[in-house]
């Protein structure tokens, strides 16, 4: 349990993702960041120059040891989540790593055993699941009578792309750090899913797999008892649709599911009603959960649990076999 009046984090990863933490955990007057670690000190000496962070290191298991963190805030590529997120548990420091939590369900069950056997807060950073209108939304389906479908898009066409058109190999498209169009957006549509509706029963994915092994874009259908779910996602084209809950007497309608801002409940008659309301940062919910649970003791989000967490790594295991997706990682052992 915290002590303190902060949680003073250790930040990897010096990228876009890391600067809207920042931004949106500074909302936190609990939120501290005492160090950060690059593979540089040039790089570190900058990135802390820019958000005046007082400690930097090139070593993550000196900064793992470092009594000058409580938990780390883990924001490097794909493939070395679990690894690093171990290394840090080990040490008796608290964990948010970001989507998706691992490579693949091994990766993952070798940290929820890390967080349990050193009796730390391990979470993902899934920012959606965490905020007032997905809770909202949640609340809504209990109004829409029976449920019957499940419908999510999330198509962006990547900036990367066009450089791989070219030839060149951007780290986005790149198996050796478990990228792909499943991990990298389409964990978006899939994890609300479970978190609503739990394991589905059978899965059924057609994608497009790129010369560089991985998924541009893939098609998904769940099946669960009395109802089903399909998933669309791309990193090489668009698209505008909204999110659905399809009931028997209703439809949840919401403009996007990776960032929920306008939620609407449709009744059978045609009466649609606003349910959504005006929110902070999406990611200021996400760090305030983290330091909620750390600051009350608890290995675990009730949401962003390492239950839902498991199901969803297996579902994207699933669909990558489904589409011929191999990761080094695979055969990494932990």
């Amino acid at each position: 349990m915290l002590n303190k009046s902060k949680l003073r984090f250790g930040i990897i990863g010096t990228n876009t993702i890391t600067d809207k933490i920042i931004e949106a955990g500074r909302l936190d007057p609990r939120f501290e960041i005492s160090a950060v670690y690059s593979r540089t000190q040039e790089r570190a000496l900058a990135f802390a120059g820019k958000y005046q962070i007082p400690h930097t290191f090139t070593s993550l298991e000196e900064m793992a040891e470092s009594q000058l963190i409580d938990a780390a805030y883990i924001a490097s590529p794909n493939s070395l989540h679990a690894p690093q997120s171990i290394l840090f548990m080990n040490r008796g420091k608290h964990v948010l790593c970001e989507k998706p939590l691992a490579s693949n369900a091994r990766e993952v069950k070798a940290m929820i055993a890390a967080a349990r056997r050193n009796n730390v807060t391990l979470m993902e950073a899934m920012k959606p699941t965490l905020t007032p209108n997905f809770k909202i939304l949640m609340q809504a389906t209990k109004e829409t009578g029976k449920i019957r479908r499940y419908f999510a898009a999330y198509c962006q066409y990547s900036s990367r792309y066009d450089a791989l058109k070219e030839g060149n190999a951007p780290n986005a498209f790149k198996p050796e750090l478990s990228n792909g169009a499943t991990m990298d957006i389409g964990i978006y549509c899939i994890y609300p899913m479970v978190v609503l509706f739990g394991k589905p029963e059978k899965i059924h994915a057609t994608g497009i797999k790129l010369h560089t092994g991985v998924d541009g874009q893939a098609s998904v259908i769940f099946e669960y008892k009395d109802m089903d779910a399909v998933v669309l996602y791309s990193k090489i084209a668009d698209s505008y649709l909204p999110t659905e809950i399809q009931g028997e007497n209703g439809t949840i309608i919401s403009d996007r599911i990776n960032i929920i801002n306008n939620v609407k409940l449709r009744h059978k008659n045609g009466d649609e009603v606003q349910i959504s309301k005006n929110q902070l940062d999406e990611y200021y919910y996400e760090i305030a959960e983290f330091i909620d649970l750390v600051s009350s003791g608890k290995p675990e989000s009730a949401i962003n649990s390492h239950k839902n967490s498991l199901i969803t790594i297996e579902i994207i295991d699933e669909i990558r076999k489904q589409l011929g997706i191999v990761y080094p990682s695979d055969c990494r052992l932990m």
